[in-house]
């Protein structure tokens, strides 16, 4: 399955929680799911619909394809330790989600754009590669090709408040990895428990 193109805000609609990572908009103005009956009564989600919405949910902020998300959670399966906590910490050290997170594009699809650009360096080296993972201690800088367009993006104003794994140099278009994220890093409501027994 392909990485999603179409209307952004129909999925938070659907889903009914706002994605910062797929779109700075807003559903408050129609609260309801999308559809002729979205404003009608729903009937009861199904306990495999629950638990679809949930994955849902990481797949369309991170913007992911489905094999993708699935690989990372296979992975974290495999290793020992907290399955949640590893799932996380594999999505929110994707170079494009810090690049995101870090303020210097307003949703993970730009912050992609940046990276395959090659608008983006780690440790000082381009990186073209979206999904590259960064570890604690690396430096993510933006190069001078894409400052342009990163102090466009920040002049709209910040959408998210940056978290406190990361630590930002909003002059010098700067960010280092200070720690790992852990669940609480994800900045939308979420049952990480049902997305393990989706894959499961």
């Amino acid at each position: 399955m392909s990485r999603y193109t179409g209307p952004r805000l129909r999925v938070i609609r659907a889903l009914g929680v706002s994605l910062p990572g797929l779109t700075s908009k807003s559903f408050e103005k129609k609260p309801h799911p999308p559809g002729q009956h979205g404003r009608t009564s729903r009937r009861k989600v199904s306990l495999y619909g629950t638990r679809l919405r949930e994955k849902q949910k990481l797949r369309f902020h991170y913007g992911l394809t489905e094999r993708q998300l699935r690989a990372v959670a296979e992975y974290a399966a495999r290793r020992r330790g907290n399955t949640a906590g590893l799932i996380v910490e594999q999505l929110e050290l994707r170079l494009d989600n810090v690049v995101f997170r870090a303020g210097f594009a307003r949703a993970n699809a730009a912050s992609r754009q940046l990276v395959r650009h090659g608008h983006v360096s780690v440790n000082g080296r381009v990186l073209d590669i979206p999904s590259a993972r960064v570890r604690r201690g690396d430096v993510v800088a933006v190069r001078e090709s894409g400052q342009k367009a990163v102090r466009t993006q920040k002049e709209r104003g910040e959408v998210l408040a940056r978290p406190e794994w990361l630590d930002v140099d909003g002059d010098a278009l700067t960010v280092r990895v200070v720690a790992v994220p852990d669940v609480t890093a994800i900045p939308f409501p979420i049952e990480m428990q049902l997305v393990i027994e989706f894959y499961s």
